[in-house]
């Protein structure tokens, strides 16, 4: 599988603070022998967080984009509205499963605003923007990710409907 992986931060966009997000996703992808093929870092502004995931969906060069930050109740998190634009169809089992998962972790985990979709053939995952939360919310998609991936490309050896 092929990943992009979009930080979504004000501080980090502007060198003030190391994204430390971003690489810890990084590493857990290439842990699994997936193609890790480009990062970026975006300031929490909702065009320049739409620019790059259309772009980057469109490009036909990812099979998943992941994206970490702006996904709480800070006035500033707008990544859930600026992913919301870009996709075609939503997968709310993604978002369920994640939420589910970090509830027995932390009740904030209902705070969490993040959505997840499909644009094109690109799965679009919103994850938090802490290490840990981005990390763990990863680790409950990633047993489905690559038969996602496989449905959407229509991959022959993919069972639809399941």
């Amino acid at each position: 599988m092929r990943f992009g992986i979009l930080t979504v931060s004000d501080r980090s966009s502007r060198g003030e603070r190391a994204d430390t997000s971003g690489p810890i996703l990084a590493a857990e992808v290439t842990s699994h022998g997936w193609q890790l093929v480009e990062t970026a870092i975006v300031p929490d502004e909702q065009q320049a967080i739409q620019i790059i995931l259309t772009k980057w969906a469109d490009e036909d060069r990812f099979d998943v984009l992941l994206t970490t930050g702006g996904t709480g109740f800070s006035p500033r998190d707008v990544t859930p509205e600026a992913t919301r634009q870009v996709l075609e169809r939503l997968t709310p089992g993604l978002d369920e499963a994640m939420r589910a998962a970090s509830l027995k972790v932390t009740p904030h985990a209902m705070l969490s605003r993040a959505i997840s979709g499909i644009r094109n053939r690109t799965i679009i995952i919103n994850l938090p923007g802490s290490p840990r939360g981005a990390l763990e919310n990863l680790q409950v998609v990633l047993p489905v990710l690559e038969h996602a991936v496989q449905l959407l490309s229509e991959h022959p050896d993919s069972e639809k409907g399941h």
